[in-house]
């Protein structure tokens, strides 16, 4: 089974998220500077969060670069994935609307650790997919995910952290996404090695 439509649906639907978000951001009453003040936190909360479902999508779409067959499996952990995705805007309203109170920071860190923990099952149940030659591609390229793994820690760590202090678990989870932005060059390095062996055999 191919994955085009897989990513045409996990694409259109972190775009549907992206829009919800930025619905929460409500047009203040007056035009000067101090007006958007009381809009603050709920803009950094929106900042963090579209920077985190860009990630997402960002590397989902480099994962099914290197993924050459799925199955029901994979669809299916692919929906997980998105079930917590979908979440994302709720806990970013709900953070952002009560200034980054202990609850709604705790709530918004459950939320990113299960997206990462789905992100990992999904990786993993491509990687088990078949044949051993299928999908080998992001089986070399992924090899022991530290990245992955430490992300997970941190969200974990981050939750219980909000009743101490909700900045910490803020600084938590920008650190995290912080992590992610430096561009990550697995996948693309095997894709494209992959590739130039290939066209070597031809």
């Amino acid at each position: 089974m191919k994955a085009s439509r897989l990513e045409a649906f996990s694409d259109a639907m972190i775009a549907i998220l992206m829009t919800i978000m930025i619905l929460e951001l409500k047009v203040p009453q007056g035009e000067k500077w101090e007006t958007l003040l009381p809009l603050f936190p709920v803009f950094l909360a929106y900042v963090l969060s579209f920077i985190y479902l860009g990630i997402y999508w960002n590397n989902h779409h480099h994962m099914f670069q290197a993924t050459d067959k799925i199955d029901g499996k994979v669809l299916w952990a692919n929906m997980h994935l998105l079930f917590w995705l979908s979440l994302v805007p709720f806990t970013t309203g709900w953070m952002g609307a009560n200034d980054f109170a202990p609850v709604p920071m705790a709530a918004y860190g459950i939320t990113l650790l299960g997206a990462g923990v789905a992100y990992s099952i999904l990786q993993r149940t491509i990687i088990n997919h078949g044949r051993e030659e299928d999908n080998a591609t992001l089986a070399k390229a992924i090899h022991n995910d530290g990245k992955g793994h430490l992300s997970i820690f941190g969200y974990a760590a981050a939750i219980p952290l909000a009743f101490v202090s909700p900045w910490i678990s803020g600084a938590i989870y920008a650190l995290v996404a912080g992590m992610w932005l430096i561009p990550d060059r697995r996948i693309e390095e095997r894709v494209r090695a992959e590739e130039e062996k290939k066209a070597e055999q031809e």
